[in-house]
């Protein structure tokens, strides 16, 4: 049985060498999220809980960068006013 190997063992391959903003993983999604407005209380839990951080807040209003979004649906899930609806993906 061989000795378990720690994280400095890995390829350099297996290590990113770039930031994660220098590659947009938004294209490729088949569903996108759509904030209701009307419903919004700017509660946050839509940007606590997104795994790529495109939930934006600027101090007054909440946005999604469709550039880092893949369309999880994670955001719509954990509204709980059901402020945020996954909608087909245009074109494609």
């Amino acid at each position: 049985m061989s000795e378990p190997r720690g994280w400095e063992n890995l390829p350099m391959a297996g290590l990113p060498y770039k930031l994660s903003l220098d590659y947009k993983t938004g294209d490729w999604r088949a569903l996108r999220p759509v904030i209701d407005y009307s419903k919004c209380t700017k509660c946050m839990m839509c940007w606590l809980y997104c795994p790529d951080m495109a939930i934006i807040w600027d101090g007054e209003k909440i946005s999604i960068n469709y550039d880092y979004c893949k369309g999880c649906g994670i955001c719509e899930h954990e509204c709980p006013l059901k402020a945020i609806q996954m909608v087909p993906e245009r074109g494609g």
